[in-house]
């Protein structure tokens, strides 16, 4: 038995022992307003806190999983330092706050850009349809990837992949993901989630008490904290500067920055 809520910018679903999430903005390319960030923490904070939940499964409505951020929307609360999750939420970058405890597979299709690369990076499994297209883009708008890139990428892929594609902004495939260790299937295109939700099956038939102890103890092994907290303060004091202000131009503009390194 199933329990759908498809009203929001995030739809949540109950499926036996496993949560779906999906991303729907699917007008603006799933690109994450402040609102939409606030549902998805809600989301995972749902799964989190229901234990008959297992196992969550993020997916995406529409043609693209997602463009990342709204910037017009999201920048000046960056910038700011206003974006903050509601009671009870948990961030699904796992980078500040209560940290998820339980297992998510995500499925992704389209272009994913800049914060779906990184979500991808914050899940434990992640299937791609093979038409996918990635980018981590921040470097062509004056910023940097706040969102986990920096450090998660360079522990998935190795330094030279990750520097590859962080310090050039270029897209690349589904084909090279999978080379690379951020995909861990490639599957024919629109296949995607119910390949995504066999797998979440899978480890939701196994015993939740040691699911939960695998991935605290893997965890262990990475992400150093003070990295972690460094990541706000440096894309605060990147938001002020004019690079900033030029890349956010030429996104609404939708041209080529130029940008002056002030």
């Amino acid at each position: 038995m199933s329990e759908t809520n498809t009203e929001r910018k995030i739809t949540t679903e109950r499926r036996g022992h496993l949560f779906l999430i999906g991303l729907n903005r699917p007008k603006k390319m799933n690109a994450f307003d402040l609102d939409m960030l606030r549902e998805l923490g809600d989301a995972f904070g749902a799964l989190e806190q229901d234990p008959s939940l297992r196992v969550g499964v993020i997916f995406a409505h529409g043609d693209n999983f997602t463009g990342g951020l709204d910037l017009a929307n999201v920048a000046p609360a960056v910038a700011e330092g206003k974006i903050a999750l509601g009671d009870g939420a948990i961030d699904p970058w796992g980078i500040h706050g209560t940290k998820r405890t339980k297992p998510t597979v995500i499925a992704v299709h389209g272009r994913c850009l800049t914060l779906g690369i990184e979500l991808c990076l914050a899940q434990d499994i992640v299937v791609a349809a093979a038409d996918t297209r990635f980018a981590q883009i921040e470097v062509k708008r004056g910023i940097y990837p706040f969102g986990g890139a920096t450090f998660r990428l360079v522990r998935t892929a190795g330094w030279g992949n990750a520097m590859r594609w962080l310090l050039t902004g270029d897209e690349f495939g589904a084909e090279e993901a999978h080379r690379i260790g951020l995909v861990q299937e490639v599957v024919a295109n629109g296949t995607q989630l119910a390949r995504a939700v066999a797998l979440a099956e899978t480890v939701a038939a196994q015993a939740p008490l040691g699911v939960t102890a695998t991935l605290e103890s893997a965890r262990r092994a990475f992400e150093d904290e003070a990295v972690v907290r460094a990541l706000l303060p440096e894309v605060q004091r990147l938001m002020a500067t004019e690079d900033a202000r030029e890349g956010l131009m030429s996104f609404i503009e939708r041209r080529t920055a130029t940008f002056s390194g002030k």
